[in-house]
């Protein structure tokens, strides 16, 4: 039998279908391993022969990307990732690809500019001793405008990072299947604070209470066009098999 247009049912709103967002920071990287030195030997730079971007796992990272895959495969199959998209930075893509392989789920991963890790200009490789003693104009500035506002000199703030987060979040609303995102921490925080439609206050109390440790599971589900953390900083996976957990609390503390 032939529906008549005016009996003929309209699609649903993408915001109103239901959508399962996996984030996950990666795992420890080697400049993680350097800032955590540079802090103990109280030095002003991190020692690191790599920029940002080009940064890969350590060898400890390299075991939590594979047990991140553990619990992906491990996942009901309704929440188990259909489409897998990536930060375009070494450390997250060799984390995504470490994970999918243990998972033994066969997906491309998608990089996007836009899920990179915050820049943080002239404050980039600097530990906070570094800033306080080299830009302490910009540790003032920080201080006075707070985590959610302050712009490094040739950096990006909070905000500006939330901004490509909104444009993101616009062009995958329709995808169908839950979704994988590896990240950084102050991406994964942000994405909570855009998706959960947070103020300020809402996303610093939320950073208070702890940070994103690597290889962490964040699930965000959106239902009726609202958006909920199921789980948030999630490293069950990795006590389950012995993996150390390491915070290296970077960019969201």
């Amino acid at each position: 039998m032939r529906t008549s247009p005016e009996t003929q049912a309209s699609p649903a709103p993408a915001d109103s279908r239901p959508l399962v967002v996996h984030a996950v920071r990666h795992g420890e990287s080697a400049g993680n391993v350097a800032a955590r030195d540079a802090d103990r030997r109280g030095l002003d730079r991190l020692e690191l022969e790599h920029r940002d971007a080009d940064t890969p796992l350590s060898p400890l990272g390299a075991q939590q990307a594979a047990a991140l895959g553990v619990a992906l495969r491990d996942l009901d199959p309704d929440e188990r990732p259909v489409a897998v998209w990536s930060s375009p930075y070494v450390r997250a893509r060799q984390t995504a690809r470490l994970a999918l392989e243990r998972a033994g789920l066969d997906l491309p991963v998608r990089t996007d500019d836009r899920l990179r890790d915050r820049e943080l200009g002239v404050l980039d490789r600097l530990t906070r001793r570094g800033v306080e003693r080299l830009h302490p104009d910009e540790a003032a500035a920080r201080r006075h405008l707070g985590k959610l506002y302050h712009r490094p000199a040739g950096g990006e703030s909070w905000l500006d990072v939330a901004l490509r987060l909104r444009s993101w979040v616009t062009d995958v609303r329709d995808e169908e299947g839950p979704l994988l995102v590896v990240t950084h921490d102050a991406v994964v925080v942000l994405l909570r604070y855009v998706l959960e439609r947070l103020d300020e206050e809402g996303v610093m109390e939320l950073v208070r209470e702890h940070g994103v440790r690597n290889a962490s599971l964040t699930t965000l589900v959106r239902r009726g066009g609202v958006w909920s953390a199921e789980r948030f900083d999630d490293v069950a996976h990795l006590r389950d098999v012995g993996a150390p957990v390491t915070e290296h609390a970077g960019e969201v503390r």
